[in-house]
């Protein structure tokens, strides 16, 4: 058996080998070496070593406030998405009528693009907030609630489906069991559930994670990062740095390599301390 595969491991697995080299990993080194140039195309690049990483990190690049602002909106989501999610899953997995219909509700948002989100939640906001004479740009703060809104109503239905399946997947005995010895259903909950399912905890959180940090179309098509680049996102910036400023390409590709490198490392603290809460079925 083992031969078999050696022989026709090539064959199958050769196809996606080379498409995922050519898609992502040479493209990744090719932005690494970039990120250390000043370049208007891949023909003209000069080297200027760590120039472009000093000016990324200076505030008039507006990357670090960028990156602020990103973390405030993806902690926020992070909890209520998840909150929000695992409550959903674990109403509709209480034998309710019309289950099987509310999740198709709750997980449609998921299907809809980011830029047509966007811009009708950006209709349905400045319809609301008229009344009071404002815009979704008038003040960053209805612009950071209006980007929570849009993520928890694009992500939630998503994440609900990942929970139901975990909630699905907790041994009926061990409730039982836990109901038998006199626990209640917050005790049952937070002492038996809980912990079985923490395997989809970890998937929900590393998604919400990498989802929220790495938005883009919403923040463009609901603020644009008004007012004043103040609900500017990290992923937004770097494009505003690559395409709107022209000579600052080489800084934009230094800005994509640091949030990739902080959003690896928080990805991997995230899934390292949530693993290690896993226990066994």
């Amino acid at each position: 058996m083992n031969s078999a595969l050696k022989k026709y491991f090539p064959i199958f697995a050769g196809p996606t080998i080379l498409a995922f080299l050519i898609a992502f990993v040479v493209p990744f080194f090719m932005g690494l070496y970039l990120s250390f140039t000043k370049f208007k195309n891949l023909n003209n690049a000069k080297w200027v070593g760590g120039a472009n990483y000093a000016a990324a990190l200076r505030s008039e690049s507006g990357f670090i406030s960028a990156l602020g602002f990103t973390t405030i909106v993806s902690i926020i989501s992070i909890i209520t998405v998840n909150i929000g999610a695992f409550t959903l899953a674990y109403l509709l997995t209480r034998k309710l009528k019309g289950t099987n219909f509310f999740r198709s509700v709750f997980f449609m948002p998921n299907l809809i693009g980011g830029i047509v989100l966007g811009f009708t939640w950006q209709v349905m906001l400045n319809a609301v907030l008229k009344y009071w004479g404002q815009t979704i740009v008038n003040d960053w703060r209805l612009g950071l609630a209006g980007l929570i809104l849009l993520v928890n109503w694009q992500l939630m239905g998503y994440m609900m489906i990942i929970y139901i399946a975990g909630l699905q997947n907790v041994p009926p005995e061990l409730t039982e069991a836990a109901q038998i010895d006199g626990a209640g259903k917050w005790m049952t909950l937070r002492n038996v559930t809980i912990p079985m399912i923490m395997p989809s905890i970890t998937i929900c959180l590393f998604l919400t994670l990498a989802n929220t940090f790495k938005m883009f179309d919403q923040n463009l098509a609901l603020t644009n990062g008004a007012p004043l680049k103040k609900t500017q996102m990290a992923a937004l910036n770097i494009f505003d740095t690559m395409y709107v400023l022209r000579n600052q390409r080489g800084v934009a590709q230094a800005e994509a390599v640091i949030f990739f490198l902080i959003v690896s490392v928080i990805a991997l603290i995230q899934l390292r301390l949530t693993r290690s809460k896993e226990v066994d079925a």
